[in-house]
């Protein structure tokens, strides 16, 4: 298993309980094809120039682990959902 690392911004205008619902549908996904091991809510943020015209969104970072090919699907996935505007998903073991 490899260690990796995902970010990604919900729409600023996206409800609290939708929030929530986005979350825990990534945390799914992540323990569908790996492990979860941490995910944190670093909450509303400006960004530094309009993204959609949206001036601020919802950070979360969420590190787990996965087996090399499960980045792909994940990102396939992230960039279905309309209300997650933006997703990076980084290999924590890479140098």
């Amino acid at each position: 298993m490899v260690k990796y690392e995902v970010m990604y911004i919900i729409d600023g205008d996206t409800e609290e309980s939708k929030i929530e619902e986005l979350i825990s549908m990534v945390s799914s996904i992540i323990n569908d094809g790996g492990k979860e091991v941490k995910t944190d809510k670093w909450g509303m943020k400006r960004f530094a120039y309009p993204i959609n015209y949206k001036n601020e969104g919802y950070y979360v970072l969420t590190s787990f682990e996965a087996e090399p090919d499960f980045p792909k699907e994940l990102d396939r996935r992230l960039k279905i959902e309309e209300k997650i505007i933006r997703h990076m998903i980084v290999n924590q073991e890479e140098k």
